[in-house]
């Protein structure tokens, strides 16, 4: 018995380093009141009701996730596509990739969201279990074991899941991941626990939490073995900084937006002071005044005064216009990620998409790609299948997009004969130019049946 399984390792914790800043941020207005000073300093000699007020009407302008939101859209807005090399069985399952309603095209936005706003996500193929506890296979045939529908998936892992990992020059030899899954609650009601999975290569295991002698301590619950030799993890990059390390690509997007959400407090408060006016009396005497439409004041005193004191507004305008100087600069940052690098983009460069010709999305999209075709191979050695072949995320886009000018440079390739019709067709259906659904072989049947003055029309 150990508790060292539920331990967090430090390289897990550099990971999980900015999602309690993110989880606020996607959260909205009321994650952000319940993280209080955290993100809400108190001022210096305010009192906890004052700041509790201050708080409670607090709003939080959702620069992130409507950036967040409508950048990781953006690879997703064509069809992700399969490459030949995908087998077809792996098509069926990636109809359902979770077991849960989501096609592959929906899993991977997903998770491509998750990476970009919280700078990395994990993509985990499991398959439920075949054999009982003492090893005997639950299905007579593999055949009634196809018929059950049992099958192989994929997982979605939030950052935050990953306890720690230990790794050598081939990759993961072990990783730790926390779970929680539902259980009988009497005979009428489930309740969720916490679950850590160990992974291993060709093994695997699950402990949980139990309570003895008034004393909790984690316990081993089931484990087994595997049919790979490696542990099937993809991980998905934001921003990647090496070997399972990442922070978000828009990190100090977040950040103004924090600063965003304390000075748009900051301006309600002046705002809320500005509209109640003081009322100022000097030399009145001691007793009570009455103010109304139906009274009057007087003062015997030659230097008597009563008056409403305002703000003068020059305060409110300064605060106003650094809020919306703050949002420009917001939406630039977000707007940074569409914008290609700059530099000489050359025809090869261009057709290979090179590193000069990429926006910072771009990169976002090719590790989504990358770690799917990573997933997609794990997902077909758990189906019996040998390649699980590669997909196509869309990756054409940005402030200076280079769809139109790849196409145009490869009309040219394709002319001068440096590359096949094949090829070009491809590249353009790559590029989101041509529909996905099209088919080479179709189209030099439809062009060998055209007419002959649309031919070379």
């Amino acid at each position: 018995m150990t508790d060292a399984v539920r331990k967090i390792s430090a390289e897990a914790a550099e990971l999980h380093k900015h999602c309690d800043l993110i989880d606020a941020l996607l959260g909205g207005t009321l994650t952000m009141r319940a993280a209080g000073k955290t993100y809400m300093p108190k001022w210096p000699n305010e009192d906890d009701e004052s700041y509790d007020l201050r708080l409670a009407v607090a709003t939080l302008f959702p620069a992130y996730a409507r950036t967040i939101e409508v950048l990781g859209a953006k690879p997703f807005s064509k069809p992700v596509t399969y490459g030949d090399d995908v087998p077809e069985r792996v098509k069926v399952w990636c109809e359902d990739v979770d077991r849960a309603g989501r096609n592959l095209h929906a899993f991977l936005a997903e998770v491509g969201q998750e990476a970009l706003g919280y700078g990395f996500s994990g993509i985990l193929a499991d398959h439920p279990p075949t054999r009982d506890d003492t090893g005997k296979s639950l299905y007579v045939t593999k055949a009634d074991e196809i018929a059950s529908g049992v099958r192989p998936y994929l997982v979605q892992i939030h950052p935050r899941n990953i306890l720690g990992w230990l790794n050598d020059e081939a990759g993961f030899t072990q990783l730790r991941l926390l779970e929680t899954v539902s259980v009988p609650d009497g005979d009428f009601a489930k309740k969720d626990v916490e679950q850590v999975r160990v992974l291993r290569r060709g093994n695997w295991q699950t402990w949980r939490q139990q309570e003895a002698a008034n004393k909790k301590d984690w316990v081993l619950f089931a484990e087994g073995v595997t049919t790979l030799a490696s542990i099937p993890f993809a991980p998905v990059y934001g921003n990647r900084l090496g070997f399972m390390r990442a922070r978000p690509a828009l990190l100090e997007l977040a950040y103004a937006n924090i600063e965003h959400w304390q000075s748009k407090s900051d301006q309600q408060n002046i705002l809320h002071v500005a509209r109640v006016p003081i009322l100022f009396a000097r030399m009145l005497g001691e007793g009570g005044i009455t103010v109304g439409a139906g009274s009057a004041v007087k003062s015997e005193h030659p230097d008597g005064d009563l008056k409403f004191v305002e703000h003068t507004g020059a305060a409110i305008e300064a605060g106003r216009m650094s809020i919306l100087d703050l949002e420009d600069r917001m939406r630039q940052a977000g707007a940074e990620l569409l914008v290609i690098k700059p530099g000489n983009v050359t025809e090869s460069q261009t057709l290979a998409d090179n590193e000069q010709g990429a926006c910072a999305l771009q990169k976002v999209a090719q590790n989504i790609e990358d770690g799917a075709d990573l997933a997609l191979q794990f997902l077909a050695e758990l189906g019996g299948e040998v390649e699980g072949g590669h997909i196509n995320v869309y990756k054409d886009f940005g402030a200076a997009t280079l769809a139109e000018a790849s196409a145009e440079l490869l009309f040219k390739s394709v002319a001068n004969g440096r590359i096949s019709g094949e090829t070009y067709f491809n590249e353009l259906q790559r590029r989101g130019i041509l529909s996905p659904d099209l088919k080479w072989e179709d189209e030099q049947e439809r062009i060998q049946s055209a007419p002959p003055d649309l031919v070379g029309a």
